[in-house]
């Protein structure tokens, strides 16, 4: 399997820290509202990078982080006068959600950064000691030149930087030793959440909290750290700095970056009025359909969001889906026998499809070319399953084609929904538990009712239910 290593630029044979496990860490959205398309690509590719590593056998402890204390959270709080963590809870909650919709796993874990701060001021405290940061009037900086790599993911110079990076910049960089110097711990302000620290009240710098959040649930050294290719500089190049400084060994061995997602052929923007939530793209197309047009290019090609683009991924996953829907009717009436040898012979022909999905995948998870590969098994499947098919033929065809969108995280076997009805029965039957005080069976019926994707809110004018 080889993937392309933004370190290297290149493409390299993956070879993990350690035989059968990957140690994955994604940057994960800082949550001060609904995340938009752009968050959307990342958490989307690396989670189908993650279940084709599963596919393959591996064991993958995958950690994705919310970072829930952020000048844009506070702002935000200030702005609709609650605290910042009530405005963090919600939109994780809602974030959550749209992951759902999306068909993204949760991650092994998901760290919080305000849960993480002793993990931090241990981490800023260690790098002092060493000599790589350096306090001033409570603020921490990090001594850039100290860690003589820096620069070498982004493959920028450090005397080229001293001009022109606004983004290193921050309040008080007159204190700094060097304008290149980056903020690991700073005062609190009026208002602000804060935390104890040997240097003062306040809380920790953007660019710590993925490197001690990485360390504690993945170890010193990972296999892969990704993220959107925005994230390269300076955050991912502050973290191997922060990282190497403090552990002193290689952080993560490959680092993989997906390109920018355009609207309508221009960078997405609030001044522009092309800024898109996902939640928007929900009242529009089930997100499935999103999740097959971010898998239709390769993750490191720009990819631009059109309304035709969409309609044609909503017309490319319908095929999928109808191939499928095909096969469960004709097992529906077919005899309940073994596959003939002719049937043999042609589910074996199938295995090329099978073949053809892996290699795509191998080659740095060229999901579009495996879409193609799905492409190639549905019209197989199309022109050799018919009336005449053994069951044993047609579940084979269904099982092989779900296995392989299932690593896309594309759902074509879907359940039957509910009719109204049946609902309404189970939720009678729900209440009448309820009154009888037997909450075991009112719990088992909505969690039935859940896994059918119904979800169930008591009210005071009583059970309202919703499609999840």
């Amino acid at each position: 399997m080889k993937l392309f290593n933004t370190l290297t630029r290149k493409k390299e044979e993956f070879v993990p820290v350690e035989e059968g496990k990957v140690k994955m860490y994604v940057c994960g959205p800082t949550v001060y509202n609904f995340i938009h398309i752009g968050n959307a690509r990342p958490m989307i590719v690396f989670d189908t990078v993650r279940r084709y590593f599963e596919y393959k056998g591996y064991d993958v402890n995958y950690v994705s982080n919310f970072t829930d204390v952020d000048d844009k959270i506070i702002k935000k709080a200030i702005e609709e006068r609650v605290s910042a963590d009530e405005i963090s809870k919600r939109y994780i909650a809602e974030c959550k959600k749209d992951m759902e919709g999306m068909n993204v796993k949760p991650a092994t874990k998901h760290p919080l950064a305000t849960e993480e701060i002793c993990g931090m001021v241990e981490m800023i405290g260690d790098l002092i000691e060493k000599g790589h940061a350096y306090e001033k009037n409570g603020t921490v900086y990090f001594r850039t030149r100290s860690f003589k790599d820096y620069g070498k993911l982004s493959h920028k110079n450090l005397d080229d930087l001293r001009t022109g990076e606004r983004s290193l910049l921050v309040t008080g960089e007159d204190e700094k030793e060097d304008p290149l110097d980056f903020v690991l711990w700073k005062p609190k302000k009026e208002g602000e959440p804060a935390w104890d620290s040997p240097w003062s009240d306040g809380r920790p710098g953007w660019h710590i909290e993925c490197s001690v959040m990485s360390r504690k649930y993945l170890g010193e050294q990972i296999d892969i750290h990704a993220g959107g290719e925005d994230l390269v500089f300076p955050h991912h190049e502050n973290e191997i700095a922060q990282s190497e400084a403090a552990n002193g060994k290689e952080f993560a061995k490959y680092w993989m970056h997906n390109a920018f997602l355009n609207i309508d052929n221009h960078k997405m923007s609030k001044s522009l009025g092309n800024f898109r939530t996902v939640r928007e793209i929900s009242e529009q197309y089930d997100l499935q359909v999103l999740r097959f047009f971010m898998l239709s290019a390769h993750y490191r090609s720009p990819l631009n969001f059109s309304a035709d683009l969409m309609e044609a991924s909503r017309n490319g996953l319908e095929r999928i889906v109808n191939a499928a829907d095909n096969l469960k009717f004709l097992m529906g009436n077919a005899k309940d026998e073994e596959m003939s040898a002719e049937e043999q012979e042609a589910y074996a022909k199938s295995e090329a499809f099978v073949e053809g999905f892996e290699a795509a995948m191998e080659d740095d998870f060229n999901t579009a070319d495996a879409v193609a590969a799905v492409f190639d098994l549905v019209k197989y499947i199309n022109t050799t399953a018919d009336g005449a098919s053994s069951r044993a033929y047609l579940q084979a065809l269904l099982e092989r084609l779900v296995k392989l969108t299932d690593v896309l995280g594309l759902i074509v076997d879907k359940k039957e929904d509910m009719l109204e009805e049946d609902i309404e029965k189970l939720i009678a039957k729900r209440q009448a538990a309820r009154k009888e005080r037997n909450f075991a069976l009112a719990d088992e019926i909505r969690d039935e009712l859940l896994g059918k994707g119904i979800i169930l809110e008591d009210t005071r004018e009583g059970v309202k239910w919703k499609k999840a």
